[in-house]
């Protein structure tokens, strides 16, 4: 067979005739002799191709896998989501504000149950319903649990809610707290009010070594619907080993007082209570044991205002003596808001949150420390401190307006507390409103009305600060109706503050706009 027949019935080549005219069919600048050929390989097409399928193993594996990574990012999406929630949603969220002619009104909303806050002793019910609608949009305001912690230590018990410090009142009393400087006052002479004359504090002193329980009448302790049974079991104090002498209360009641008191007692034979017995007896000059206490007090008038320390030594008889006395509420003895708290048994060691009432911090509005500047400052107009009498919006010219600035929202931002260590204001009512001068520390009360918060030292160089707690004196005067003195008893050290951290502001909350020329 020929060459030339050899390439061209061979299947794996094809035979290309290379021509002038196809090479440059414009120019024969190329000679190429017709007989030649090329000798060009070919690839045999195949219209369906084999397919390439993977095994039944290998396609299980991969689904898996893609299993696997579409639960890892779901997973991963959620954690962030729930990480957001967690850390930014509603927690500092201030609600809606609404402007009013001179400044900007923020509308209270409730919390919603706070017995974590409170300590966890008291019934909902007693917290109201409330749901904590906090505020901002600022992200720097969100000051997690983590970075809460990181603050310096604090001079009393504290816990952090979202993030947020609050008093653990389950480990505060009034026997640890303490005021960090002295301080004193003279009460006006009013016959009616039955005041001690003078009240005086030194520095390091508790406060149940200085307050009253008429310091926090009609306030958040509730502490004088406290008896003396409810006191030993809290705070295991044993009855049968005190005297008489060991309740301050005892000394300045009459029999009839005590009969008011204890109902139950003008029942009972005098002979039968020792301490009584001897009073009737010292009082009246007779032999009166066969009589109860209620004949004895028809038949001798003078029993129903003669003091027992005044006619008794009263260190001489069991405080279980007299019958149904650690049953009967504080409130029931006369004159009770006289006596000094620790010298009602065990009550200066009752955890706070034992306290019948327990003060619960107004979660409603809740800012940031911005700026912290020392007292050079003047001309502070966008103030939210002041007090009950005189609004808290009072403004400070003095060149002494040492304050922080808040933020938290577009309106907020700016706003300033002022510095009570350097501006006082109106405080109190009624009689007792002229004590200290009518004039109490610039503050604030979102822990209610059992005390007043205070911010005190200003350190502009570490922005930092600290406040404190002022307590007032309140009497109820028959016919004449309550009279509290200004919150001027302090200062106790409360929470120390640096710039960036969570600060709660309560209600109610105005931002006040820019005076006009």
């Amino acid at each position: 067979m020929e060459t030339k027949d050899l390439l061209t019935d061979n299947s794996r080549f094809k035979v290309i005739n290379i021509t002038t005219e196809t090479v440059q069919p414009q120019t024969s600048a190329i000679q190429v002799n017709s007989e030649i050929v090329a000798i060009v390989p070919v690839t045999t097409t195949n219209d369906n191709p084999p397919k390439n399928e993977l095994s039944k193993g290998y396609q299980w594996r991969e689904q898996k896998m893609n299993t696997w990574r579409y639960l890892m990012v779901a997973g991963m999406v959620a954690g962030l989501a729930l990480h957001g929630l967690i850390r930014f949603g509603g927690n500092y969220n201030i609600g809606s504000l609404v402007f009013g002619d001179k400044a900007v009104a923020a509308t209270p909303t409730n919390v919603s149950n706070l017995r974590e806050v409170a300590g966890g002793i008291l019934p909902p019910a007693n917290f109201g319903n409330t749901s904590a609608n906090l505020w901002s949009n600022d992200s720097n305001l969100n000051h997690s649990t983590k970075q809460a912690k990181t603050l310096k230590k604090q001079p009393l018990a504290v816990k952090y809610v979202n993030g947020v410090p609050v008093p653990d009142w389950s480990k505060i009393n009034f026997d640890s707290m303490k005021f960090s400087s002295a301080g004193e006052v003279e009460f006006p002479n009013i016959k009616d009010l039955k005041l001690k004359g003078k009240r005086v504090w030194s520095a390091g002193q508790s406060l149940a070594e200085v307050m009253q329980l008429g310091d926090f009448e009609a306030t958040e302790f509730k502490i004088e619907n406290l008896n003396l049974t409810q006191i030993s079991r809290i705070t295991g104090t044993s009855l049968k080993n005190l005297k008489l002498s060991d309740f301050e209360t005892f000394k300045w009641q009459s029999l009839g007082d005590l009969a008011s008191a204890i109902p139950e007692l003008s029942k009972l034979e005098v002979a039968d209570i020792p301490a009584i017995d001897d009073l009737v007896t010292k009082v009246t000059g007779d032999a009166t044991s066969s009589l109860t206490i209620g004949e004895a007090l028809e038949s001798y008038p003078k029993l129903e205002t003669a003091e027992l320390g005044k006619y008794l030594k009263l260190d001489k008889y069991k405080l279980t003596s007299i019958p149904g006395i650690e049953k009967a509420a504080l409130k029931k003895f006369n004159n009770w808001e006289n006596t000094i708290i620790g010298k009602v048994p065990g009550l200066g060691k009752v955890p706070f949150d034992q306290l019948p009432g327990v003060p619960v911090p107004d979660l409603s509005y809740i800012g940031k420390v911005d700026m912290v500047l020392k007292e050079v400052e003047n001309g502070r107009w966008k103030s939210i401190s002041g007090s009950e009498q005189e609004g808290f919006n009072v403004p400070c010219y003095n060149k002494k307006c040492a304050h922080i600035e808040v933020a938290g929202s577009d309106i907020l931002t700016g706003a300033a507390w002022m510095s009570g260590k350097f501006q006082k204001v109106k405080g109190g009512f009624g009689i007792l409103g002229s004590v200290n001068v009518g004039k109490e520390p610039t503050g604030r009360h979102p822990f209610g009305k059992s005390f007043k918060q205070v911010i005190w030292d200003v350190n502009e160089a570490d922005g930092s600060i600290t406040t404190a707690m002022f307590f007032r004196f309140c009497k109820t005067i028959p016919f004449v109706g309550r009279t509290c003195t200004p919150y001027f008893i302090g200062p106790v050290p409360f929470f120390n503050y640096s710039e960036m951290d969570p600060i709660i502001l309560g209600t109610p909350l105005t931002v006040p706009k820019k005076p006009t020329p």
